[in-house]
């Protein structure tokens, strides 16, 4: 793992290595960039794959003392991250769960090339159903946050239905990777400190106002939906396709939010056509 000092602290992030255009994959809440490692299988010698783990509470790198993050400044940290590394124009941005990538699109469509929107937050589904409803409730209460993810890491309790990660993903998400993503939160009070501001300075509002900065970035766009997604709404994937004016849409048959698990191989079959044709 390498590590990029921005202005909240270090941010670690994995590079494939490969020598072709370079691809930022991005990750959801309570998650890091191992997420992607089925598709960094896929791409990462015929692109370079750059994989950073955001401060979404599974990052393992302390940050500056009292960092702000939310939601908009971690769009920009984005942002930041692709700057500090020098990517130019070339550069094709991947987000999946989360929804940061479309609000530095709205406000610095000059910074984001290409982007890929896999599955994400997006209009009024903020914070997105089920799961993510759950996560910011807790936020709201003392000590909710380390009582669901204590909750999260009882194994038997991972797969209720509707419930989670369970609510994520058409397969169940492996152990591995849930006991990875929550060890920090378990183990870290500022991680948890880190994931309780972030929930708590979201506002409803603030994935449709960058809805409608989108109308007007005119750079290639992919929009990758999972088409049994039961915490994003498959039409908001047609909606954004339809909103975006230089466009395209991808649906996926067995795959729900986390496509990136679900369906590596389609997902990483759209991005390349993609980039090949733009």
């Amino acid at each position: 793992m390498a590590q990029v000092e921005l202005t909240v602290g270090p941010i670690e992030y994995e590079d494939s290595g490969g020598t072709g255009t370079p691809l930022v994959l991005l990750h959801g809440l309570v998650q890091d960039g191992s997420v992607w490692r089925h598709v960094v299988e896929e791409l990462g010698e015929e692109f370079r794959c750059l994989v950073p783990t955001l401060p979404y509470g599974s990052h393992r790198v302390p940050l500056k003392p009292g960092a702000e993050l939310t939601p908009p400044v971690m769009a920009r940290l984005i942002g930041e991250f692709a700057d500090a590394l020098e990517l130019g124009d070339d550069a094709v941005f991947v987000e999946n769960d989360a929804g940061r990538l479309q609000q530095l699109a709205a406000e610095r469509p000059d910074r984001v090339g290409r982007m890929v929107i896999a599955g994400c937050e997006a209009f009024d589904n903020y914070p997105p159903r089920a799961g993510g409803k759950m996560m910011d409730a807790a936020a709201r209460v003392p000590g909710g946050i380390a009582l669901l993810v204590r909750i999260l890491s009882v194994r038997a309790l991972r797969r209720v239905p509707g419930t989670g990660f369970a609510v994520m993903a058409h397969r169940p998400v492996p152990h591995d990777l849930i006991d990875r993503w929550l060890e920090p939160l378990l183990t870290e009070p500022g991680a948890r400190a880190v994931l309780v501001r972030y929930l708590r300075s979201a506002r409803k509002a603030e994935m449709a106002e960058a809805a409608e900065g989108l109308r007007t970035y005119d750079r290639p766009a992919l929009v990758v939906w999972g088409r049994q997604d039961k915490m994003m709404p498959p039409e908001h994937g047609r909606r954004l396709a339809e909103l975006l004016p230089k466009s395209r849409l991808v649906e996926l048959d067995d795959c729900r939010t986390l496509i990136p698990l679900d369906r590596p191989d389609g997902l990483a079959a759209a991005i390349r056509e993609f980039v090949a044709s733009t």
